[in-house]
């Protein structure tokens, strides 16, 4: 398996974490009781933590179906490069980095890393097209 599958196996895996965070911390603000429960009335709204959560996860899954395509055309297609594995690599890591810049409200340098993690998703996109 090259590189860049593993990372994209990796960043999978980060779209999970993404998507259990925000579920055990709604867990925890709204009880066992209530999501074990017939759910009969709506929950409270999420907390503070808990909807930047859930914004990073939408976030993510805004980008992670570009990515997930980009990968393997460029396998698909032969083109894997040190573009893709460099885009692979800044990809994954930023969308790392973005996860608690996000839940914990830093501005603008998460803006400044998303944009890092998109021009790693573009690298990869380049490199299976040219």
């Amino acid at each position: 398996m090259t590189t860049e599958l593993t990372l994209l196996a990796w960043t999978l895996l980060l779209a999970f974490v993404q998507i259990m965070l925000p579920a055990a911390i709604r867990n925890h603000e709204a009880g066992l009781d209530y999501h074990m429960g017939p759910r009969d009335a709506p929950p409270a709204p999420p907390g503070k933590y808990a909807a930047r959560l859930q914004r990073a996860q939408a976030n993510l899954f805004e980008t992670l179906p570009i990515f997930v395509g980009a990968v393997l055309l460029a396998h698909a297609a032969g083109r894997a490069s040190t573009l893709t594995l460099w885009g692979s690599w800044i990809y994954l890591g930023a969308r790392i980095v973005y996860v608690p810049l996000y839940a914990f409200g830093v501005p603008m340098l998460r803006s400044v890393v998303w944009a890092v993690a998109t021009a790693g998703m573009l690298m990869v996109l380049a490199a299976s097209l040219l």
